[in-house]
């Protein structure tokens, strides 16, 4: 990893997300106090940053190391570089830095296609394979399968539920509120698997439904973008999606890309095991049909 203070000004705060998981608690204080605010360490002291994670300044000197600068006066530029010096504004806030209200169209959808393209290929370089293999198995011997995601992460979630339900995976997409989860939740058994989509890795809503139905002996399954969160602990099958949880639309949108990756892996896998069971076959219309004694009729659809 380069040294030099002028390593790629878009590398820093990807550097800083990526090392998290192989952090000390100390670093990882640090590390999350800047990526809380990173326009703010931009300008900061080392002391003032210090403070911030409630360490010593040396403690951030040998972060800065850590992660690939000669020091903290060099990674403080390089985050400077990544969030500009001005103050943050409602934009920043909420897009990001990496479009700004200038761009021409050309340059919006560059960067829209370079940002999916980067995290497709990162998320291909660390998504486990084995975890979502055993997510594969667990919704193909499932006898019922339940979806669950919320806002932005209803989305890759709606998808996979609809590529389910067309291969003949008796699923269930839930996007309703905790009342109404807690009567599903009423019914899981031993023979269900739970898949929940939630980037943040912390969902009150999620979490209290992968609870409820592990004391029901479902199997539990996690997409997720934060590695080490509560929610992958709470899970028999946690599978982080290889992009972190971000904190603008940008980096949401990068999330999206791995989510759509990962979901879309997931129900190919099962249907390849579908198609390889003598029990199962495709129909004429591309779908997968039950040949068991108790097949509904082929209704065409």
């Amino acid at each position: 990893m380069s040294t030099s203070p002028t390593a790629s000004p878009a590398s820093a705060l990807q550097r800083i997300r990526e090392a998290i998981p192989q952090l000390n608690p100390t670093a990882r204080r640090i590390a999350e106090a800047i990526l809380a605010d990173p326009l703010g360490a931009g300008d900061a002291s080392i002391t003032a940053l210090a403070a911030t994670a409630e360490t010593s300044p040396a403690a951030v000197s040998r972060f800065s190391r850590r992660v690939g600068y000669t020091g903290f006066p060099a990674l403080r530029s390089a985050i400077a570089l990544d969030n500009g010096r001005a103050a943050q504004s409602g934009w920043e806030r909420d897009i990001g830095t990496a479009i700004t209200p200038s761009d021409a169209p050309r340059d919006v959808l560059d960067i829209l296609a370079g940002t999916a393209a980067r995290a497709l290929r990162d998320a291909a370089a660390v998504v486990d394979l084995r975890q979502i293999e055993r997510a594969a198995e667990a919704i193909t011997r499932a006898e019922r399968v339940h979806l669950h995601g919320e806002w932005g992460d209803s989305v890759a979630v709606r998808e996979l539920y609809l590529r389910l339900l067309r291969i003949g995976v008796a699923v269930w997409c839930h996007e309703t509120g905790p009342r109404t989860l807690d009567l599903v939740a009423g019914t899981f058994t031993e023979r269900d698997a739970v898949l929940v989509l939630n980037r943040s890795g912390d969902d009150d809503t999620a979490l209290h439904l992968v609870q409820a139905a592990q004391r029901a002996g479902s199997t539990t399954i996690a997409v997720h973008g934060v590695p080490g969160s509560v929610l992958e602990e709470s899970v028999d099958v946690p599978v982080y999606t290889g992009i972190r949880n971000g904190t603008v639309w940008t980096q949401h949108f990068a999330g999206r890309a791995s989510d759509t990756l990962v979901t879309s892996m997931l129900w190919l896998l099962v249907a390849q095991r579908r198609s390889a069971d003598p029990t199962l076959r495709f129909v004429d219309d591309g779908t997968l049909g039950d040949l068991g004694d108790d097949a509904a009729p082929d209704d065409g659809r």
